[in-house]
This record gives structure tokens, C-alpha cells and sequence, in this order.
């Protein structure tokens, strides 16, 4: 729960920034996915027994993250509507949200969802064996075409104040500014992470500070990089150095299985940041 209380604060956050709608999807256990789970040779006493038990845990679940939502909302005081109720206004322009509980393949529902959102938030995967929210955030990532902004466990005090971009001169990295514009039109200063070791081949940040500089964004440059930390490390703590509250980057611009193995940026990101990031991939 603390790490949905979390996702929820930033969230929200951006939300207030834009007047914009807060979409908060649950997914619960589908008895489809449980069944195959539950193995041959059992009886249908113990199949029930174990499917009554998995439904419990998921209402139990969907109650708790209720709760957390409920909490939240009137602490922050913002209007609930119904999503596709004939009682919300069409393309109102107010700060509102909506709870919306599915169920079903969590990786499955959360990317196809994700697709219509202007941005996905997420809580940070558990380094330590958390599957289902690793899975979740990666479907989303590679399956949704959105920006993804991952969230700490512990929510930071400011998001999108002081925002460093960690260039690389990739696709990814191209398609998380994009993402990122309209936070770093409204950001109070704006840093471009550049390093030797980090760069590949395409745009260089002098080429970005030109781009964001047509959107009325003044950014300044900064070299990052040693000879004795990999080049995650670094980037954070060039990020840390510049006292950024937000983070923007491309996500596996080397493959995904490459990176697992051999370790990366985005998977240093993912398991260590203290601050919000924004991918996309």
C-alpha cells in the first residue's frame, strides 16, 4: 500500500499541474489466470477451497487500495467522477480522477489501458523478487507507446521543478522528451546529463539543447562520467549533484535480455533511483 500511496502522490501531482484527470486502475485476480494454476490431481473440494481463497485476497486487495484512494483524494480534495458517465462533462479541463478496478492479466490490462494516457504512473518494481509489478512495468514500456513515470517508494517532496535529461542520442531517448515536454516547459531549470560513455550514435546534446530551445525551454549541458562507476551510477549522481527532482531517459536502448545479464542504465534506474524517472521506450 505505501507504494501505491506513492504513485498516488505524484500522480496527483502532475494531475494538479494540468488540470488534468487522474485515472487509478486496479486489477484484481481473474479466475482464468487462477485455474491453470492450481494443478491436476486435486480435488474439487480443494480447487474450490483455493479459488474461494484467491478471490478473498483479491477483494481484500481491491479494499486496501480503496481505502488508500478514498484517503487521498479527500486529503488532496479532488473531484471523483464516473469515467464515460453521462454526468462528466466532455472534454472537461479540471483537475478530477476516477478509480477503475479490472480484472484479469495485470501485465495485459495495465499496457492496453495505458495506451489511451497521456502519461503512465508507476510504482518502482521491488528489486528483491517483486515479478508481477516488474512484469507490469515492462508490458507497459514496450507495449503501450507512452511515457512511463516510475516512482520511488518513498513519494519525493517536489516532481518536475528540476529536471535532468540523460541523453544518449537514441530513439528512446528522443521519445521520453517528447513525453516529457509539457513538464519541462513548466520546470524551473532544466539539465542535459551528456557522456562519452553513454552516447550512441544520433544527436548529440548540443543538437537537444537546440531542439528544446525552440519550445521556449533554456537547458544547459553538463558532462557527466568516470573511469571507476558504471555509467547508471554516474547518471545519478550527476542527477543528485544538480538536486533534480525528476529524471528523463530512454528505456533499453540496448536489448532488454542484454541488460538483465550484463547489467545497464535503465536497469541501474529502475532497481536504485531515489527519484522520479520518466521512460519510455
Amino acid at each position: 500500500m505505501s507504494h501505491a500511496e506513492s504513485a498516488l502522490q505524484v500522480g496527483g501531482a502532475i494531475a494538479r499541474m494540468f488540470d488534468a484527470h487522474l485515472a487509478v486502475l486496479h486489477v484484481g485476480t481473474d479466475m482464468q489466470e487462477v485455474g491453470p494454476l492450481v494443478g491436476e490431481g486435486l480435488s474439487s473440494v480443494m480447487v474450490q477451497d483455493m479459488i474461494t481463497s484467491a478471490l478473498k485476497e483479491s477483494a481484500d486487495r481491491l479494499h486496501g487500495v480503496r481505502a488508500v484512494f478514498d484517503a487521498f483524494i479527500v486529503r488532496e480534495k479532488i473531484p471523483v467522477v464516473a469515467v464515460d458517465s453521462p454526468f462528466s462533462p466532455v472534454g472537461m479541463h479540471t483537475l478530477s480522477a476516477s478509480f477503475i478496478a479490472h480484472s484479469g492479466h495485470t501485465r495485459s490490462v495495465v499496457a492496453f489501458q495505458a495506451r489511451l494516457s497521456d502519461l503512465v504512473v508507476l510504482r518502482q518494481p521491488n528489486p528483491e523478487g517483486d515479478v508481477s509489478s516488474s512484469d507490469t512495468l515492462h508490458a507497459v514500456l514496450f507495449e503501450s507507446g507512452q511515457g512511463v513515470i516510475i516512482v520511488p517508494p518513498v513519494a519525493p517532496p517536489t516532481v518536475g521543478q528540476r529536471i535532468c535529461i540523460g541523453w544518449n542520442g537514441t530513439s528512446e531517448a528522443a521519445s521520453a522528451i517528447h513525453h516529457a515536454l509539457p513538464l519541462l516547459r513548466r520546470a524551473q531549470a532544466v539539465c542535459i546529463l551528456y557522456s562519452p560513455a553513454y552516447q550512441r550514435p544520433g544527436p548529440e546534446a548540443r543538437h537537444v539543447r537546440s531542439f528544446l530551445s525552440l519550445h521556449g525551454i533554456t537547458a544547459h549541458i553538463h558532462e557527466f562520467g568516470s573511469d571507476s562507476r558504471p555509467v547508471g551510477e554516474d547518471m545519478l549522481a550527476a542527477a543528485h549533484a544538480f538536486n533534480a527532482d525528476m529524471l528523463v531517459m530512454g528505456a533499453y536502448s540496448h536489448s532488454r535480455l542484454r541488460q538483465m545479464i550484463l547489467g545497464g542504465v535503465t536497469r541501474h534506474m529502475l532497481e536504485n533511483s531515489d527519484i522520479t524517472v520518466l521512460m519510455s521506450r
